[in-house]
């Protein structure tokens, strides 16, 4: 079964369910899935809709034009994907191998619904991880005197893969305004409960503080460090027997399922951004559709 994916945010306003559900029904469209989420504070009315496009009477092509009309009434902001198209990842990494093994053993096992051409490092070390699953490696050093001219080449092999996301597993690097202007669709893993311990160093840090619990938390990422709307957290409990080294092995275990989580849910159209920036009164957020 094929199906198309509608994400919808607009103001609030009485009828919405009923006027988009009824613009699928209209099109000869059985919906199989659909979900919605009033935000009283921002007042938008954000929705997923989900149907099977066998007896659909709009080609592909003509869905976003012929939707555009209704969005027009509602001052909507919206975009629709197919279940068939699949995405095509590249991993950004540096020294660490956890959620790089954990995300291409997934997509092997068909629990991520995509393919992995590439993966790009600033470091050499994981070049043999990439080929032993036949996944081209490029090994671009990033150093601060270079680290624009390299983000060039990261760009043109993002456009040589015909990649659809980034997915920054453990990649040490934080990306320059320039580069995510060109590419905006990167996730990252942060190896702790953001807001908590942002930056370098967290589970040190968390160590420090006599934590009793650790996390880990995926989100998009923007200009400011850290501050990207967030997908997915986890946490973990830790007592005081913990050293700083069994804090770190009990993060990357998280860190793996945290990841894995937020990419299968953006791969499956599953979430929405909303908002503004993360120094605004309603900073950017997502919704994210079970």
């Amino acid at each position: 079964m094929t199906t198309a994916t509608l994400l919808v945010s607009c103001p609030d306003q009485k009828g919405l369910v009923a006027k988009i559900s009824d613009w699928v029904f209209s099109h000869g469209g059985n919906i199989l899935h659909a979900d919605q989420h009033a935000d009283s504070t921002a007042g938008l009315f954000l929705m997923r809709v989900e149907w099977d496009l066998e007896n659909f009477d709009l080609a592909r092509s003509e869905i976003d034009p012929t939707f555009k009309k209704l969005a027009t009434e509602i001052q909507a902001k919206w975009s629709i994907q197919f279940s068939d198209y699949v995405r095509r990842i590249a991993i950004f990494v540096s020294k660490q191998d956890h959620c790089l093994y954990d995300l291409i053993l997934r997509q092997r096992s068909h629990e991520l619904s995509a393919t992995i051409p590439v993966v790009i490092s600033n470091h050499p070390d994981l070049e043999k991880v990439a080929h032993n699953f036949g996944i081209n490696y490029h090994h671009i050093a990033i150093s601060p005197n270079n680290k624009l001219e390299q983000e060039k080449q990261q760009l043109a092999l993002l456009k040589q893969y015909k990649i659809d996301l980034v997915v920054l597993a453990k990649y040490m690097q934080v990306l320059s305004p320039d580069f995510l202007a060109e590419f905006p669709q990167v996730i990252n893993i942060h190896h702790s409960f953001l807001p908590a311990f942002a930056g370098a160093n967290p589970y040190h840090r968390a160590y420090k503080r006599g934590v009793k619990i650790i996390g880990a938390t995926a989100h998009y990422v923007t200009d400011e460090l850290d501050e990207g709307p967030i997908i997915e957290q986890d946490v973990i409990r830790v007592s005081h027997r913990d050293s700083v080294t069994d804090l770190i092995r009990k993060g990357k275990d998280l860190e793996r399922i945290v990841l894995a989580r937020a990419v299968r849910q953006h791969l499956q159209n599953r979430v929405l951004i909303y908002g503004q920036s993360a120094n605004s009164d309603l900073g950017l957020r997502t919704v994210v559709f079970d």
